[in-house]
């Protein structure tokens, strides 16, 4: 697959310097901007003066606003005003995609109560349940298996080895990717008596005694409900609900190996990177952003806007629009102060340890 640098500014909206005509049929960092693949040469991302600085004479670049590619030597360049957002513009262009074929590969294992849109492609060993529904274009690769009664909106890919339960809905354009794991039973067990874990939250951990019992499963009776524009990262698991359904929003993406535990409700247009744990019933509001390894404890709210830098973890209520850190999290800003003040235990540590000396000495004269 290639394009013209014309057909590439005109995608992306921005503005063409040089030979529009110059085909490209991929991306490259900017020392390898003259590879040719498939014909075509490679552009180069260079959107800022240090990766222009690696860009050989002739080659074509995606350049920021303010840029002189004459200067840089360039056959041709497209000038975007939002570097990043214009990548995103390139790496769709330029995405060849699952090549999956519609149709049925003959290895699938299709309950012949399930509907399936007639251009749904259909891999390898697929296995798909009972009262199954899938949408058009949908693209299922190779070993994934579907529960019965999940319906799954247009044009989803779902990439090899993903398992997804019975009584999960998903909108359109759901991603999911190899590995991931959706509608899983919640951990969710009791004791016939107060358990030691009771004990320490009713008596913030004052109180404690250890006793002979066995954890009783409550089992999971709820779904998952998944909206349009959902993307699912590698190995993630969604566990279902117990009564009502685990939910994620419209536009929200997880990393790879993100948990959501059993009842959680995630927002619109959240983003949760990855190692991200949400323990069971808690709630992300809207437009949520959870750092690599963040932790949110069960039965608490996050705000909508709310940012969590990496490892943070949340343990109370986080008001909408604040900027959190640490464990445990609080402002970002109270955080660096603290992190300031604790590097400054030491020489301090030492300073009181002379004061010390200093006022035996003269109690010993006095």
């Amino acid at each position: 697959m290639t394009l013209t640098m014309a057909e590439l500014a005109r995608a992306l909206d921005a503005r063409l310097w040089g030979d529009g005509a110059v085909r490209i049929s991929g991306a490259a960092e900017p020392a390898d901007a003259g590879a040719v693949r498939d014909g075509a040469g490679l552009i180069a991302m260079a959107m800022s003066p240090a990766y222009a600085a690696q860009l050989a004479p002739g080659a074509a670049a995606l350049l920021a606003e303010g840029m002189d590619p004459e200067a840089l030597g360039l056959a041709a360049a497209v000038l975007v005003g939002r570097p990043r957002l214009a990548m995103a513009g390139l790496t769709r262009a330029l995405d060849r995609g699952a090549d999956m074929a519609p149709g049925i590969h003959a290895s699938a294992v299709i309950d012949p109560s399930a509907e399936l849109a007639p251009d749904a492609a259909i891999g390898p060993f697929v296995v798909i349940g009972p009262g199954v529904r899938i949408g058009a274009r949908a693209r299922i690769a190779s070993h994934v298996s579907i529960g019965a009664g999940t319906r799954i909106g247009d044009d989803a890919l779902i990439h090899a080895g993903v398992r997804i339960a019975h009584g999960v809905m998903a909108g359109d354009r759901l991603i999911v990717q190899s590995g991931a794991v959706i509608g899983s039973d919640g951990f969710s067990f009791v004791t016939p008596g107060e358990s030691g874990v009771e004990q320490a939250r009713r008596s913030l951990g004052a109180q404690v005694e250890a006793t002979d019992q066995h954890w009783v499963r409550i089992h999971s009776l709820g779904g998952v409900t998944l909206g349009h524009d959902v993307e699912v990262g590698a190995n993630a698991t969604i566990d279902r609900g117990t009564i009502r359904a685990t939910r994620v929003g419209d536009g929200t993406k997880l990393d790879n190996m993100v948990h959501l535990g059993h009842n959680v409700q995630v927002g619109r247009d959240s983003l949760l990177c990855g190692q991200v744990g949400v323990a069971g019933s808690a709630r992300i509001g809207d437009r949520v952003v959870l750092g690599g390894q963040c932790g949110v404890s069960d039965n608490i709210f996050v705000g909508d806007d709310v940012i969590a830098g990496g490892a943070s973890k949340i343990f109370t209520n986080v008001p909408a629009g604040r900027v959190i850190l640490g464990s445990p999290a609080t402002r970002m800003q109270t955080q660096v102060e603290m992190q300031k003040a604790a590097r400054r235990l030491p020489r301090m540590a030492a300073q009181l340890a002379e004061l010390q000396k200093t006022v035996t000495r003269l109690l010993e004269k006095g």
